[in-house]
């Protein structure tokens, strides 16, 4: 039987060697090279990310900070380069739920899946 963690290693290749992360890659380096679409995307990440943190400790989201967010989410999605990343991002993340559900299949098997009574 082969080593449960090549056959992770190997899929961490086909990953790299799907069209979806070259897609995703090609996207990411477009918005790195433009100085502009750089800083807005680095603006869109580090909000993102201090949202995430005061939610994961509990803290509560001001209506300013909703709206700042909001307001960056937009400025971001009207530049193209941004755009098509994200795009490819979430298509990128189809794969991996796809793959995640794949691999957790024994596992659903052996519990059961609360959500969905008939195993498929």
């Amino acid at each position: 039987m082969a080593n449960i963690y090549d056959s992770a290693y190997d899929l961490e290749k086909a990953i790299r060697g799907s069209e979806e992360f070259q897609n995703l890659k090609s996207a990411y380096d477009a918005v790195m090279a433009d100085e502009s679409a750089k800083q807005m995307f680095d603006n869109f990440r580090n909000t993102q990310m201090e949202l995430q943190e005061k939610q994961m400790q509990g803290q509560e989201i001001t209506e300013k900070e909703v709206e700042k967010a909001r307001q960056v989410v937009e400025l971001v999605q009207q530049h193209e380069d941004i755009s098509k990343l994200m795009e490819e991002e979430q298509r990128l993340n189809v794969v991996i739920n796809d793959v995640s559900r794949i691999i957790t299949k024994p596992l659903e098997e052996l519990y059961g899946n609360p959500d969905n009574e008939s195993n498929e």
